[in-house]
């Protein structure tokens, strides 16, 4: 009931509702709609990754690995952060193996927060920041993304990280709206983090998914942080593995233990296969993660370029798989999740209402659209050509 109602998913009788993302894939497939809701991609992973798999299957790599993951993927972790971002990691202190990045940040949530602490995320946020500070009992914060933009404003910075932040978390590039924190403002959240003792938990699963020569970099990389940052990644996104569940966490021995004490009573362990086969993943050469991202890029421009020919008004998309729309005023579409169940049925695209990532009378804009582009092209041209036709 905790989850539910932080989730905003609890109807005043007490009936928890299934989440929008479940919801619009059963239209999409009740209507045989074009699916560009939920953020999986529908194509597969790197050849080598699957390779590697289906070898440690067939070779009986089946049983629990080790608590904090196998030592292959805690060295190759370690080893991207040092490859990519210049962080020097114990991979046997200061790298965890989750079950994906929402166990990691359920872990790091439940770990450090509880009641009359005080959990602050930006808002739009990622529907399970808000259900876990439910699980943990805390009060949910926020600091509300505006355009042009999407960005949070100095005030706003200021208003929500007091003495009673345990918890700031962070989510560069965002979900869903695909843009990046401006270095400012994430050097005047480091700051007041370390002001307020506060730990920042750094979602960080698009890293590799930024787009017109950008470059992700680390909250862990700043100044005074690094002693008081917990760093989310998964295999999940920028592989195409999200049913894998293969996360990480990374950050001071401390924090980490004090991570590992809370997630062992979670899953435990996962995925032992998919380990070793993500540690090859993540030693490819940066040819193949410049690939994927230029493949990315290339759909974004697709999915863009045909919203636009067909009437919305996009917010540019920085990093991550989507896209935020605001649907042209001829439709006379009106609140976000009506208009979503809407177009799932005619023409049948689905989206996702942005109003689904904030709270009830939030900042959050009740009528715009989150596009996913992490999809077949022929899939994205499908959708485009039957959002230009309709309503003509």
């Amino acid at each position: 009931m905790r989850a539910a109602r932080a989730a905003g998913l609890l109807d005043p009788d007490g009936t928890a509702r299934p989440t929008i993302f479940a919801e619009m894939s059963a239209l999409a497939a009740e209507h045989g709609a074009v699916n560009l809701g939920q953020g999986f991609p529908d194509e597969g992973a790197p050849a080598a990754v699957l390779a590697a798999a289906a070898a440690a299957i067939e070779s009986g790599v089946n049983q629990y690995p080790p608590g904090r993951g196998i030592a292959e993927l805690r060295h190759a972790i370690a080893e991207h952060q040092q490859r990519f971002y210049g962080l020097t990691l114990d991979p046997a202190t200061q790298v965890l193996v989750t079950a994906g990045a929402t166990e990691a940040l359920a872990a790091s949530i439940l770990a450090l927060a509880g009641p009359g602490d005080d959990v602050v995320t930006l808002e739009p946020f990622y529907d399970a920041y808000a259900a876990v500070t439910g699980l943990a009992g805390a009060r949910h914060v926020t600091i509300p993304l505006t355009e042009p933009g999407f960005q949070p404003t100095p005030a706003a910075i200021d208003a929500a990280i007091t003495d009673r932040t345990r918890v700031i978390v962070l989510n560069s590039p965002h979900n869903p709206t695909g843009s990046m924190l401006a270095p400012e403002h994430v050097e005047r959240i480091v700051a007041l983090a370390a002001r307020h003792d506060a730990v920042i938990v750094s979602d960080e699963v698009y890293e590799h998914l930024v787009y017109d020569g950008r470059r992700h970099v680390p909250v862990a990389t700043l100044p005074g942080a690094a002693e008081r940052t917990l760093t989310i990644s998964s295999a999940a996104k920028t592989f195409a593995v999200t049913g894998w569940k293969i996360g990480w966490v990374t950050g001071p021995a401390t924090l980490i233990d004090v991570v590992l004490g809370v997630k062992q009573w979670l899953t435990y362990v996962n995925g032992a296969p998919f380990q070793g086969a993500i540690a090859a993943g993540l030693r490819m050469p940066d040819e193949t993660f410049a690939a994927l991202r230029a493949t990315l890029q290339h759909r974004r421009d697709l999915l863009a370029a045909g919203l636009v020919e067909a009437g919305f008004t996009i917010s540019p998309t920085a990093g991550s798989y989507f896209i935020v729309a605001e649907p042209p005023a001829r439709l006379g579409l009106g609140d976000a999740a009506a208009s979503a169940r809407a177009l799932a049925v005619d023409p049948g695209v689905v989206a996702i209402p942005l109003s689904a990532f904030g709270r009830p009378g939030g900042p959050v804009s009740a009528t715009a659209l989150r596009f996913a582009f992490c999809k077949p092209e022929a899939s994205i041209a499908e959708a485009v050509r039957r959002l230009q036709a309709y309503g003509r």
